[in-house]
């Protein structure tokens, strides 16, 4: 008996795409599972037909075998399209398997199907603020985290000493169950042993079967050069202990930096506010500033300094992280107005004023001119 055309099984077109063919698969499937239609050979016959055409059609390199070929591209099990009709025995096949996994794959669980829980132990977070001086150069600190570290009298076992772990009399140490749903039989993590297998007759004294205990945990945290605020850093292995003997977990550390009473930083460079007097602005001098590494520099302000000016001094701000380059310190000067002026010294600043002409102050002169220019336009 020649085989159907495996577009016609499906009840699809030759050009459906990969949507279509699973949804009719699907319905079909559904319709003639042999679970439905027990006793029912014609049934039983069908579901494999509709299991091998859709085995074909659904892998794209075996749909365009059979496209070209039609069943001579699988003559003798060179396709390996699964079952033909006359097969022995009854098989799902791997396109049920795909629409199974689909529907109830979230029941049963992806990680039970390995007999083994996932007991890894739990990442930490711990919050570290660092002055600008230790971003700058490095540090190395000590933190104190409380976790969970593996229990020294069973070895994280969680069995007491003496005893061991048994075989779960639920799964008979399978890690799963099966319960039957309908007309499906569906696999699920075991609730005896969590899918670990074993079960604990003779929990520990100490951590109560768990084979972790409390405990408040000292490390030291290397902290490189140049970092920036929000920088992580992994301490692999040192999170919580895993549950009876699981792998640990990873603790990180999140750096914050504390606001610095000179320096702004903006990346790699440093600003600083620099104050001077106004007598230093008019006439020139010389003043000094702090830089991030402790030391002192130099800056000749030249004679008529405004508020504002910038000074960049070169290789003075930040280290960048894993480099051996520094960015730039910016010094930003405010002319400061002096207060609380002495009867002699407000005599000589009101006769420099008398003897002042036009030139000295630029900016402010300019700017009352165009104000008198426009008030001027405002009355024309």
């Amino acid at each position: 008996m020649s085989k159907r055309d495996f577009y016609e099984v499906l009840g699809c077109q030759k050009g459906a795409g990969a949507d279509e063919l699973k949804k009719a698969y699907r319905k079909l499937a559904m319709q003639y599972h042999p679970d439905r239609n027990q006793g029912d050979k014609a049934a039983e016959q069908k579901f494999k037909e509709i299991n091998e055409a859709y085995d074909v059609l659904k892998d794209e390199q075996k749909r365009a075998a059979y496209d070209r070929f039609g069943h001579a591209a699988f003559e003798g099990g060179r396709g390996g399209a699964g079952a033909g009709p006359g097969a022995a025995g009854f098989d799902f096949g791997s396109g049920f398997a795909d629409i199974f996994d689909e529907m109830f794959g979230e029941f049963m669980g992806r990680g039970g199907r390995g007999g083994q829980a996932n007991t890894r132990g739990a990442d930490l977070r711990y919050n570290l603020e660092i002055s600008l001086e230790d971003a700058f150069k490095g540090a190395t600190t000590t933190v104190r985290v409380p976790t969970s570290v593996l229990c020294d009298n069973c070895g994280g076992s969680g069995a007491e000493k003496g005893t061991q772990p048994i075989n779960c009399p639920t799964c008979n140490g399978a890690g799963k169950v099966r319960a039957q749903q309908g007309f499906f039989t569906i696999e699920r993590t075991c609730p005896g042993c969590g899918g670990a297998g074993r079960v604990i007759k003779d929990p520990c004294r100490n951590c109560g079967g768990q084979g972790r205990v409390r405990k408040e945990k000292t490390l030291q945290v290397n902290i490189p050069a140049g970092v920036e605020d929000g920088t992580r850093i992994r301490l692999a292995g040192e999170g919580e202990a895993g549950l009876r003997g699981g792998s640990p977990g990873d603790l990180y550390i999140f750096l914050a930096i504390a606001p610095h009473r000179f320096f702004q930083r903006d990346g790699a460079n440093l600003q600083c506010r620099v104050p001077i007097p106004m007598t230093t602005a008019a006439l020139g001098g010389t003043i000094e500033v702090p830089t991030i590494d402790g030391s002192r520099a130099k800056i000749n302000v030249p004679a008529g300094t405004q508020t504002g000016h910038q000074f960049r001094l070169k290789g003075k701000g930040m280290s960048v992280l894993r480099s051996p380059a520094r960015g730039d310190l910016y010094i930003q000067v405010v002319v400061e107005t002096p207060v609380n002026l002495t009867k002699k010294q407000q005599d000589l600043l009101k006769e420099f004023e008398k003897a002042g002409e036009d030139g000295h102050h630029p900016e402010s002169e300019g700017f009352f001119a165009k104000v008198k220019e426009l008030w001027a336009d405002l009355k024309d």
